[in-house]
């Protein structure tokens, strides 16, 4: 083994870029087979370490929160709400309209079932 692997797998140690770590030789050999060149390779790399990093802070939020349940979309009951608007809900959770600037408007009881009724009867 060359010294070159060490060396940048012990820079990425100290920088504390784990999933850099971990995926660089897997990337580099997609990149090669791909003939992407060296900014490629390093967009995917840190991408890969961007999107882990958000992951881990998401799961840090969550777990200090203490909820006793932890609840998403994907496993939400539509079926217990049939009136709910099953893709408005998947369109806003998207969240599509900050990015056209439109305003979401909630209208209705603030009991959740029938909160979430009325807001998204469509």
């Amino acid at each position: 083994m060359s010294t070159s692997p060490v060396l940048l797998e012990h820079h990425l140690k100290a920088l504390r870029l784990p999933t850099m770590l971990r995926e660089y030789d897997k990337v580099a050999q997609q990149c090669a087979a791909e003939a992407a060149d060296y900014l490629r390779f390093l967009l995917r790399l840190v991408e890969l370490e961007l999107l882990d990093r958000e992951r881990r802070a998401t799961e840090r939020r969550i777990k200090a929160a203490r909820f006793d349940v932890v609840k998403t979309l994907d496993t939400f009951d539509f079926l217990a709400l049939p009136s709910l608007n099953k893709q408005l809900v998947l369109d806003l959770a998207r969240c599509d309209y900050i990015d056209r600037r439109e305003s979401v408007l909630a209208l209705g009881n603030s009991d959740p079932a029938t909160f979430c009724t009325s807001w998204l009867h469509g």
